[in-house]
């Protein structure tokens, strides 16, 4: 019977596994519940993942052994801390015969360079750019979380419509179509009521409303155009900095790849970057097909699994 592998895509919003056999070929994809790590949170990931590794098996018809590797790329574990409590807790539940655990980022970085050099700026829920410069030195900018950092990010976002939002209704700003919308979003009548939902809100909660602020800067509200202008500002910070750090000059030819849910082809986000770039990081060579990073996490699974099968370890 044929070694079987999985690659895990683990972000806040929602996790992605795909199950492939020893050739590569797909044999299952399956998505669930976010599993983004964060202190405490590990038995939680551990256990989303670990229900979805069952259900890929499952639905492949796979019943009788497990994922010879488990290549797990979850957002949040570029902590030591968090990185060795979800791997401790992925082993004790038997998920593989081997579980590796990544960041997110690299498991993108994966699929879009495999493994030359490149820049992965990744935008959803929280923010993070992951490098390889031309001599394999690995560098990132950002994912700092949602406290202080993952600036440019949906959270990010979302954080700033509200301010912009208590901003005019106290008459510091112009008034603003997001007020109206933000109010909708988050299901309230009044401006003040929003300091309670947004004290309570989950950074997924909050990343929600960065769709809301696309929509009415699309429509064409100056505001909410300002905050989309700022947020292309920081992820092209994320870029620029990596691409003086691993490649010596902005202008030096710097293979960038996006992910995230806020970089989509086609959203309001990239379309605006993709502009900024081109004379903010004109050596960025911007990689055109879809970045999918559970497919990166299987490509990283198929390439442990033939270093262990060649006595490499």
């Amino acid at each position: 019977m044929t070694d079987v592998v999985i690659g895990i895509d683990g972000g806040g919003t929602k996790t992605r596994a795909i199950l492939a056999d020893s050739l590569g070929n797909h044999l299952a994809d399956v998505t669930g519940a976010g599993s983004a790590m964060a202190p405490g949170r590990a038995d939680q990931s551990a256990g989303i993942i670990a229900g979805l590794v069952s259900e890929a098996l499952a639905r492949a018809g796979v019943l009788d052994q497990l994922p010879r590797v488990l290549v797990a790329g979850v957002a949040g574990v570029g902590r030591p801390n968090e990185h060795r409590a979800l791997t401790a807790a992925l082993e004790d539940l038997e998920v593989a015969d081997e579980v590796v655990v990544e960041g997110d980022g690299e498991i993108a970085m994966t699929d879009a360079f495999g493994t030359g050099p490149g820049i992965m700026l990744i935008a959803g829920t929280g923010s993070i750019a992951y490098g390889r410069g031309p001599s394999g030195t690995p560098a990132r900018a950002g994912g700092w979380g949602p406290a202080f950092g993952d600036e440019g990010s949906g959270g990010w976002i979302g954080r700033r419509a509200l301010a912009i939002v208590a901003s005019a209704a106290d008459g510091r700003e112009p008034p603003t179509a997001l007020t109206e919308a933000v109010l909708t979003a988050a299901q309230v009548n009044q401006p003040p009521e929003l300091i309670p939902w947004g004290i309570a809100a989950t950074p997924m909660e909050l990343a929600a409303l960065a769709p809301v602020v696309f929509n009415v800067a699309n429509a064409g509200d100056a505001r909410a155009n300002s905050l989309v202008g700022l947020a292309v500002e920081e992820l092209v910070l994320h870029v620029r900095a990596l691409a003086l750090r691993l490649f010596g000059d902005e202008r030096a030819a710097v293979p960038l790849a996006f992910g995230g849910g806020l970089l989509q082809k086609g959203t309001l986000l990239r379309k605006r970057l993709e502009q900024r770039l081109k004379s903010a990081v004109p050596g960025a060579q911007i990689k055109a097909g879809e970045i999918v990073a559970a497919r990166g996490a299987v490509r990283a699974a198929l390439m442990r699994l033939e270093r262990i099968s060649t006595g490499q370890h």
